[in-house]
């Protein structure tokens, strides 16, 4: 009787994953973890914020104006980083017939058309000072500005389709296509002549900064990290109410 109770305890232990692929399932789920990221970003930002404009050093050649860095540096980053995000889960979606997925994708959208903008815009900030204009053709500005596009075509596309089905296939399409404008983007200061400059951080080198500066940009990067991670819980939320709105709404007609 024992080894029975044993067993069956084991049984009730395992979690299944997968029955959050489910929209109905993964709502509450959503609704427990975005005031965790919210609280949490909002803690690393405004830390981040702190040790960016009032703790790092000022810069012997670039003065106080490369402080915008602070924003800059991890907005692009997650520009990149969501739209490869968004066009795996369209892609999922595409191969897996996932709703969930689909909803993922378009709540990613919105996120990283905004950080692209927060990208572009400080970046001529950026630009001014160091370049003497506000904007150039420079091989990296002009595919990051291609991204944006990419993000505004994408639910733009979603939106023009009436039919939810096809609307989720065509955008996927679009996304998994433009995807390729990313590894453009981060390469772009090695395959050409540029005025941007080359990474501020790499992975196969020591960083080019003090200490209390890429402490400063990494603490930014976690906190717009868990930002995304509330806000794209919510849009997604909101399309899952609003699809079943609108599948109750057909039902009784």
């Amino acid at each position: 009787m024992k080894n029975i109770d044993t067993k069956t305890d084991l049984q009730r232990l395992k979690f299944n994953w997968l029955q959050f692929a489910s929209p109905k399932t993964f709502y509450p789920l959503a609704g427990k973890i975005i005031p965790w990221c919210a609280a949490g970003a909002a803690i690393l930002i405004a830390y981040g914020l702190y040790l960016g404009l009032l703790v790092a050093p000022t810069d012997f050649q670039q003065g106080e104006g490369y402080r915008i860095i602070f924003v800059h540096v991890p907005a692009a980053w997650f520009s990149m980083f969501l739209y490869l995000l968004m066009a795996l889960y369209a892609g999922l979606g595409l191969v897996l017939n996932a709703r969930l997925s689909y909803m993922m994708a378009t709540a990613i959208a919105p996120t990283g058309a905004m950080f692209t903008l927060v990208a572009l815009v400080t970046g001529s900030l950026w630009g001014k000072p160091m370049w003497g204009a506000w904007w150039v053709w420079d091989a990296r500005l002009t595919s990051e500005l291609i991204l944006l596009f990419l993000y505004i075509g994408y639910f733009s596309l979603k939106a023009a389709i009436d039919d939810k089905n096809r609307a989720d296939k065509a955008s996927a399409v679009l996304a998994i296509v433009g995807a390729i404008n990313v590894p453009i983007i981060y390469f772009s200061v090695k395959w050409w002549n540029t005025l941007h400059q080359g990474a501020s951080v790499s992975l196969t080198q020591a960083p080019a900064m003090a200490a209390v500066m890429l402490k400063g940009m990494l603490v930014m990067t976690i906190g717009f990290w868990l930002y995304s991670i509330a806000v794209v819980l919510m849009r997604v939320r909101a399309e899952i109410l609003e699809r079943d709105s609108k599948a109750a709404m057909l039902r009784l007609d």
